[in-house]
């Protein structure tokens, strides 16, 4: 990954959520659930195995203001929904759940479920588990397909 050009993507390029939802191959990833309402995907830059998000399909920048309670509290639902299913896969030690971005990039609300995998040393959890300075991921094509489905499987079962 290269940090530099994904900040520059992030600060200046397309919404990542809008365009991976209108099939920019530029910002395909790995998708989890779409109920035309409300998107789950892979992170395509994780710092953890099965890192997701959750977004509305409609661009939505702030939170608080362009989100019903009830929009907001379904969104909640659906974060939730997909840390179950991420937990029941990967059995993390924690799986952490929060929202980044800003006016200034990554604008789009969404929410990052993390799962912390089990015996990651202190230090290293948390804050350190999320950043992408320190390193993020490499999985194949055929690996992110296959955790992709299992999750997938996990949302249908439960």
């Amino acid at each position: 990954m290269d940090l530099a050009d994904y900040v520059r993507r992030a600060r200046s390029g397309r919404c990542f959520v809008c365009a991976f939802l209108d099939g920019d191959p530029d910002y395909a990833h790995e998708p989890l659930y779409d109920d035309g309402t409300y998107v789950a995907f892979l992170n395509r830059y994780p710092t953890l195995v099965g890192s997701a998000l959750v977004a509305p399909r409609r661009h939505v920048e702030d939170v608080v203001r362009e989100l019903t309670p009830e929009g907001y509290l379904d969104l909640q639902a659906l974060v939730h929904r997909v840390a179950r299913a991420v937990a029941d896969v990967l059995r993390p030690e924690r799986t952490y759940l929060l929202s980044l971005g800003s006016a200034q990039g990554n604008a789009h609300v969404h929410w990052h479920v993390a799962p912390l995998p089990p015996g990651v040393p202190y230090e290293r959890q948390q804050y350190h588990a999320l950043m992408a300075e320190h390193g993020v991921v490499r999985q194949t094509p055929e690996q992110v397909a296959d955790l992709g489905a299992r999750i997938r499987a996990a949302l249908a079962a439960g």
